[in-house]
């Protein structure tokens, strides 16, 4: 059996303006449909992703900004970034791990080291090794994005 990830419902406030940013952030619209003044729907799909983000009135009762550790796997970090700033969008500076772990705790877009031991440093991976570099970003509301630098997948994915 196959499942994939296609969707995920994020928690914003002001509808207009998160679609605005993500639109800004060169998210394509999918759908931005009102049902009733207490029901609406923005679905966009991030450039070339399969999976999509959902927001709106009355689609969650999760606290806006509250969803963290949103990745997006790119194949040039650096290039990614300066994507994302070219439109306006404020994104971190690219850095990497001293231990090379990928995982990380979140916070409004920043990924926390202090509690798991790790040293952010400033700069791509220096072998440029998958899984090794990142930059992030929030949206308004301060749902948080990791860009992660992915040239080649671990077997089976």
């Amino acid at each position: 059996m196959t499942m994939k990830l296609e969707l995920f419902v994020l928690p914003v406030s002001d509808v207009d303006r998160a679609r605005a940013f993500y639109e800004k952030a060169g998210f394509r619209l999918d759908l931005a449909k009102d049902i009733t003044d207490d029901y609406s729907a923005v679905h966009l799909t991030p450039p070339g992703s399969e999976a999509s983000i959902l927001f709106g009135k009355g689609l969650t009762t999760a606290a806006p900004g509250s969803a963290q550790g949103l990745y997006l796997v790119v194949t040039d970090i650096e290039e990614a970034r300066a994507d994302l700033v070219g439109r306006g969008i404020e994104v971190s500076e690219v850095f990497h791990d001293d231990k090379g772990i990928f995982f990380h705790g979140h916070d409004a877009g920043e990924v926390v080291h202090n509690s798991r031991g790790q040293e952010r440093i400033t700069g791509p991976q220096p072998e440029r090794a998958s899984y090794g570099s990142y930059a992030t970003f929030s949206d308004p509301d301060g749902n948080g994005w990791v860009l992660q630098e992915i040239t080649q997948r671990f077997p089976g994915r």
